[in-house]
Parts: structure tokens; sequence; C-alpha cells
């Protein structure tokens, strides 16, 4: 089995190169590495981009560098960079030795091709703790087979770089995707030998009544599910960076964005310029609200980098991209640069919500997901089942 990989680095947005990665039938793996760029030392975020291609069933996205000690960010470059500075003591010269601690994440962005869903696994150089941002849980609705690949490839991830996960962050209640929070939680806890918190916005709650009720799931099942709810604007640590959940409302109601030094991962508000925004169009869901977010968003300074929560490439665009410039937003994005209004957003974005079908897994996304990435409890048989709505389309029956 061969897995093609893409492997960019986007400081530039200009280099990328390509690992070819055999798996023979005994499970060896033969991998070439490619040497890893080290920005963040620099104060700029190390940004590492792996989607798969099309060339097996099983998807691999570890990244082909090896994080093996807190002390190293990769070869022989220390996470933490010190400064010898002269000074004059007793009359001679003399070094003292300074610390400047990176300001600036590790990040990766992995992209899960069958929902568009761009995930991120996000760390702090100095000591190498992370967080991951919107996990992917595999799901065939064909089949109904639930599986984890996505999730092991976060996995070995971590282990290879060398991370120690602190939490595990969910922007909103996805409509699109199943979460691997759940999942996740209880992989890491075993190798950590702690449970990490599950952690979302404080408005979860009126999500999780409301299709609650809708699915019939009951409310022992999606209670006390996630570990943290943030307040607006709440800060919190991963390792020595600081981060604040910032509330952009409209795709969602409960939305949140996570600012990590001079990025935002946005979840489903902003998309890449080609693009637009989100849809708005679900339940509690407002254009007003994601316009006024937008506008929130675009307020920040010119290179703060707004990472995206999916991306859908057009016919004339083959690449998915994980993030643009606040400045690059401003100029070009359809829905939100400089010269729309707040009446002409509304308008664009209402007509393209009512054309708009509902996702292909929305009933089962929306089930799993106020339950945190738990599954339904089993019946007395010990089968776990999702509810589907039958559409009757006029038939009087």
């Amino acid at each position: 089995m061969k897995t093609l990989q893409l492997h960019i680095n986007n400081r530039a947005q200009a280099s990328a190169c390509l690992l070819l990665r055999s798996t023979t039938a005994t499970g060896a793996q033969l991998t070439k590495p490619l040497e890893r760029h080290i920005s963040s030392l620099h104060q700029h975020a190390e940004h590492k981009t792996a989607f798969a291609l099309p060339t097996s069933r099983k998807t691999s996205l570890a990244p082909p560098s090896s994080r093996k000690s807190p002390q190293r960010l990769g070869n022989s470059i220390p996470s933490i960079r010190y400064q010898k500075t002269p000074s004059t003591i007793r009359g001679r010269s003399s070094y003292s030795t300074a610390t400047t601690i990176p300001k600036e994440p590790i990040i990766h962005s992995i992209f899960e091709t069958k929902t568009g869903t761009w995930q991120y696994l996000v760390a702090d150089p100095s000591t190498l703790s992370a967080v991951i941002i919107d996990p992917v849980l595999d799901y065939d609705p064909v089949s109904q087979v639930i599986s984890t690949d996505t999730a092991d490839s976060l996995l070995s991830m971590v282990s290879e770089e060398g991370y120690k996960v602190d939490r595990i962050l969910e922007t909103h209640a996805h409509a699109d995707h199943l979460t691997a929070a759940f999942y996740l939680q209880n992989k890491i806890a075993r190798t950590q030998g702690h449970r990490l918190p599950i952690s979302i916005g404080k408005r979860i709650r009126q999500v999780q009544q409301l299709f609650g009720k809708k699915y019939g799931v009951k409310a022992e099942e999606y209670e006390g599910v996630f570990d943290k709810l943030f307040d607006d604007d709440e800060t919190f640590n991963i390792g020595n960076l600081t981060a604040t959940a910032i509330h952009l409302p409209g795709h969602t109601p409960d939305h949140l964005g996570y600012k990590i030094g001079d990025n935002v991962f946005c979840g489903d508000s902003i998309f890449h310029a080609d693009i637009g925004t989100a849809r708005c169009d679900f339940p509690g869901g407002s254009a007003n609200n994601l316009f006024g977010s937008g506008r929130k968003l675009l307020a920040m300074p010119d290179h703060v980098r707004i990472w995206t929560g999916h991306d859908y490439p057009p016919s004339d665009r083959d690449t998915p991209m994980a993030f643009m410039s606040v400045r690059d937003h401003r100029n070009q994005n359809k829905h939100l640069k400089e010269s729309i209004t707040e009446e002409d957003f509304i308008h664009l974005r209402e007509e393209r919500d009512a054309k708009l079908g509902e996702p292909r897994l929305l009933h089962q996304s929306l089930q799993i997901n106020i339950r945190g990435g738990r599954l339904p409890k089993l019946t007395e048989l010990g089968h776990s089942f999702l509810h589907l709505p039958l559409k009757l389309k006029g038939l009087d029956w």
C-alpha cells in the first residue's frame, strides 16, 4: 500500500515537497524525512500542512519529521533561543544568558478529504504542550461503519512530534462531520496518564437541548459531556502561550474561534476568499451575526492569519488552503471585502443559503456531536442507533 502525502511549509507559501511512504505487508515503514523549517524561533508560526491524495484507502497524515525531546524542535535546533549578552563584571567582559520564549505556535493543519474539514494540531515550541482543534471521526453513511483512521493519524503525529496534549478544542457542534473528541480523549488518557478536557463555548447547552428534542436524545446522554465551557474572551494557556476563546456567532449561536499568538482558528465562520463565508440557515444561525463576526475578525491587524474549518476548492483552484491573512481577506473575500455592506452581505448570504441542500451527514453528525463524540447508548441487544427522519415529500400516508 502506498500513500502519497503533500507536506507544505506555508510560511512563504512557496516551498512544497513530496513524501512517499511505503508500507509492507508486515507493517514496516520506510520513510525519507524532509528537512523541517523552524520559523517559530523567529516569532513566526511554523506551519505544516498534510492531506492525503487518493492513492490508497488508508490515510497516513503524520508529518515526516520527528521530535523526540522537549529540548529540540528538529535536528540540532533548540526549541528555546538563547542569547548571550556581553556585560562588564569586575572590570572584565563577561556574558549573561537570557532566554527568549517563542510567542508563536507550531501549527500542523491536516485536511480530511471526505468532509472537506481542516483539523489542527497546535503546539507551544518551548514546552511541546499542544491542543487538537476540531478532530474528525470517520463515518460511512452507506455501511454505517465508524472508523478511526483520521483520528489515529493525529495520535501518530502527536507521538512522533513528542507533544503532550493539554486539551481538545471544538469550535461548535458540527453538522457536517462527526467529532473524534471523545475517542481521542480516551486514547490520550492511556498514554499521558490523565484525562484531558474537551472544551467548547458555553452556549452549547442550548444547541444540545434543541437537537436533543429533535432526535429524541435523552438529557443524560449529553449533559456534562464537555469538560470545559468557555466564557466569551476567556483566556487559557498552551504551555507558555496564551490563547483566547472568541465568540463568533452566525453559522451557529454557540460558535467560537480560538486566537493563539497571531493566529485565529475560526471554525465555520470565514472560508477561503473565493468561497466567502459559512452558511447561516441552521437553527439559531443569523446572517446579521455572521457579518458582525466577520467584521470582528477582519478588524484584527493585517498580518494575523485566519485558519478556516473547511475548504471546498472551486474548479479553478486545485489545492485546499488552510489560512489567509486578515489583509488578504479584506481585499479578496467575496463576502466580506471592505466594499461589501451589511445589507449586501445579508442579501447574498440568504440567497445562497436558500439554494443549498442539507449537509450529507447532518443528522448523524448532530446526534454524535451534542454527545461530545460519544456513541448512543447500547440497546438491550447490544446495538447503538442513530435516528434519521423520513421525508415523505407530500405523500398522504
